[in-house]
C-alpha cells in the first residue's frame, strides 16, 4: 500500500483554497484587489480635482486679464477726456461716455474676479474628504 496517496498535496502544485495557507493567499489577494481598487478611485477623483482646478485658474486668469485691459483702456480714454476737455463740447460728451463705459466693464470684470478667488473651494477637497471616510471606516473595523 502506498500512504503517499492519501497525504494532501503541498507546494507549488496544491490548490489554494484548500486549508490555512491557500485561505490565507486568498484573503491577502481579495484585500490586495480591494486596495488597489480604492487607489484607483481615489486616484481618479484626484486627477478630476486637478481638472477642474485647472479650468477655475484659466477662468480667473480670463477675467484678471479682462480687467486689466479695461483698466487700462479706462485710463486712456480719461487721457483723451482730459485732452477732449479743450476741445468742442460735443466730443468731451462722446469720450466721458466710452470712458465710464470701459470704467464699469473694468470694475464688473474686477468684482466677479475677486468673487471668484473667495468662492474658491480648498484645493482636492472631495478627495481629502474621500480619504478621511476611508480612514474612519479602517479605523472603524479595528475595533
Amino acid at each position: 500500500m502506498d500512504q503517499s496517496s492519501d497525504i494532501p498535496p503541498e507546494g507549488p502544485g496544491a490548490e489554494r483554497g484548500q486549508g490555512p495557507v491557500g485561505s490565507l493567499f486568498t484573503s491577502i489577494a481579495q484585500m490586495l484587489a480591494t486596495v488597489i481598487g480604492i487607489a484607483q478611485t481615489r486616484l481618479e477623483l484626484l486627477t478630476t480635482e486637478l481638472q477642474e482646478e485647472v479650468h477655475r485658474v484659466a477662468e480667473i486668469m480670463v477675467y484678471t486679464a479682462v480687467a486689466l485691459l479695461a483698466a487700462g483702456v479706462g485710463l486712456f480714454m480719461l487721457a483723451l477726456v482730459v485732452v477732449f476737455v479743450f476741445w468742442d463740447t460735443h466730443r468731451l460728451a462722446a469720450a466721458i461716455g466710452v470712458t465710464a463705459t470701459f470704467f464699469l466693464i473694468a470694475v464688473v470684470a474686477g468684482l466677479v474676479l475677486r468673487a471668484k478667488v473667495h468662492a474658491k473651494p480648498p484645493m482636492l477637497d472631495g478627495t481629502i474628504a474621500e480619504l478621511k471616510k476611508d480612514r474612519a471606516a479602517l479605523m472603524s473595523r479595528r475595533s
